[in-house]
């Protein structure tokens, strides 16, 4: 059976001390056989000198998990319109006309990443769908603002919304409206072209050291055929693993017929906060009211119920979970949960217990209280966060300021909090929402705004690894020991190791952060995906 050794790199593993030096690992039929200093190496077919592809500061870590991806809206940012540079409605026209420049006649201009609230304040009014039609020369246009909760349409997507929920007669679509233009606006993607981009979205997450993405999809985020795409392209040797999230209410029988690991992922319990829909308890400070919920804690229960059931007719256990970001959200999911644990147990197992038996999860979990993060710990539910997030919109001068004000921005994106009391974190990006950045992630765990929420660089690195496995039930994945897949990044850490992680802030605080590692290789269960 080949053999493949990797030698001259520090090697992060619980199989060797931290400050081991240079070390050596050797991979057989797609599993870790043996780990040790480079002058005990045993002989192998294949070396792989990882100090000549990396350097002086070669690594080898676990490949990290994205837990929270859409992965053709990634491949459209990646070769549309990116407008996430764009400070005012002048530059978003600019952009739309240069790009429409490029396209044929007829063609939908897909669009992404505008983020108002970093526009200067007494500019933040987007361009209308008149301005739209204008600089698009009369094609039709779908412009998704940062947080994809809402989007600028041009005036022929915005006639198909009249009358809906969310609907605005400017060309800023929410909620349901929003979901009516852009299932038009997407329709007019062939196959080809979504597989297309789903392909070059995971080429570039494995060029990012990703082994593994959990795709989030259902009704208002993706078809079914979408779906299926992508978990079918995550099969592949070459590419990164996806595992699947179908967020459809009382959806568990269709999100194991498409082969999803759960239903849930985008079940929307609420919108998000940069279009204002997120459901807070309290009102938002620059809009009217405090948000939108879209589920009652009875449809909770009965879906977690749903998922229990067919748990137990597959002998598999089918995660439920539901996209949840403010508090009045999260509130109403976790008396959901509640609900459920009334109904679940038996012969003397409570219903809590088997609740947390199968880690269910809520994605995102950004305003949440100390009472509320009791509850994740009684149900034993997994959050599904993006750093990202905090360092993107927090703080006392973001989005989240605007929006919440300073002290609910603080108090927001509570991971440290959340992991100190034994909740299980998966971290992630919500791309295209925020770019595939893993590296980027860890630091801004460990670089929250609130310094009583940050997290040690070990642990928040942990979440973007062993964490993600953890979430889809993969207990064993994640860790580099003999006997384990063999699933890594190599890495050049330009600003240098503290042990066998990279040095991520810099030493003095006003000094400019150091240049995050550089990925050179990554291996998915002794394969090679990227490098």
């Amino acid at each position: 059976m080949p053999t493949s050794l990797y030698t001259n790199a520090a090697i992060r593993t619980p199989a060797l001390p931290v400050h081991a030096g240079l070390s050596a690992l050797l991979v057989t039929d797609g599993v870790v056989t043996w780990l040790g200093p480079v002058e005990d190496a045993p002989a192998a077919d294949t070396v792989v000198d990882v100090r000549e592809l990396a350097g002086e500061n070669a690594l080898i870590t676990p490949a990290f998990v994205d837990a929270h991806v859409h992965a053709t809206d990634t491949g459209l940012a990646l070769s549309g319109l990116d407008l996430s540079a764009a400070r005012s409605a002048r530059d978003v026209l600019d952009a739309v006309a240069a790009f429409a420049a490029t396209l044929p006649e007829g063609a939908v201009l897909l669009g992404h990443g505008f983020d108002e609230s970093a526009w200067p304040r007494e500019a933040q009014v987007p361009p209308t769908a008149a301005e739209l039609d204008r600089a698009a020369g009369g094609r039709a246009v779908y412009l998704s603002q940062a947080s994809i909760h809402s989007a600028l349409v041009s005036s022929g997507l915005l006639t198909l919304a009249e009358g809906v929920a969310g609907y605005d007669a400017s060309g800023w679509v929410r909620r349901d409206a929003h979901h009516v233009v852009r299932e038009a606006a997407f329709a007019g993607i062939t196959a080809e072209q979504r597989r297309a981009a789903q392909r070059r979205a995971l080429e570039h997450a494995a060029s990012l050291g990703i082994g593994a993405i959990h795709e989030c999809g259902g009704p208002g985020t993706s078809s079914e055929d979408d779906f299926t795409d992508v978990l079918a392209l995550g099969r592949l040797p070459e590419l990164p693993e996806v595992y699947g999230y179908w967020g459809e209410l009382m959806g568990a029988a269709k999100a194991v017929d498409l082969g999803a690991v759960g239903a849930g992922g985008d079940l929307y319990a609420d919108g998000a906060l940069g279009s204002r829909t997120a459901h807070l308890s309290s009102d938002y400070l620059d809009g009217d009211g405090c948000g939108f919920g879209y589920v009652t804690a009875d449809q909770v229960r009965d879906h977690l119920l749903d998922c229990h059931r067919h748990s137990s007719s597959t002998g598999r256990f089918v995660q439920g979970g539901f996209h949840a970001i403010g508090d009045a959200a999260i509130t109403t999911v976790l008396d959901g949960f509640a609900m459920a644990a009334a109904k679940l147990g038996g012969n003397g197992v409570s219903g809590a217990e088997v609740l947390r038996e199968s880690r269910h999860r809520i994605e995102h979990v950004e305003i949440v209280d100390k009472a509320l993060i009791a509850r994740f710990v009684e149900y034993g539910i997994v959050a599904s966060m993006q750093p990202a997030f905090d360092r993107l919109w927090g703080g006392e001068h973001q989005m989240y300021a605007q929006r919440l004000g300073v002290a609910r921005s603080l108090a927001s994106n509570p991971m440290g909090q959340l992991h100190a009391v034994g909740v299980t974190l998966a971290f992630g990006s919500d791309s295209p929402v925020t770019p595939l950045d893993p590296w980027g992630s860890v630091r801004a765990a460990v670089n929250h705004f609130n310094p009583t929420l940050r997290m040690s660089a070990k642990s928040a690195f942990a979440a973007h690894t062993r964490g993600g496995w953890r979430a889809a039930h993969r207990d064993d994945e994640g860790v580099l020991a003999p006997g384990k897949a063999a699933t890594f990044a190599v890495w050049q850490a330009p600003a240098g190791l503290v042990g066998t992680l990279p040095t991520l802030l810099p030493a003095l605080p006003d000094e400019p952060l150091p240049d995050l590692p550089d990925c050179r290789l990554t291996i998915l269960r002794g394969e090679k995906i990227y490098g």
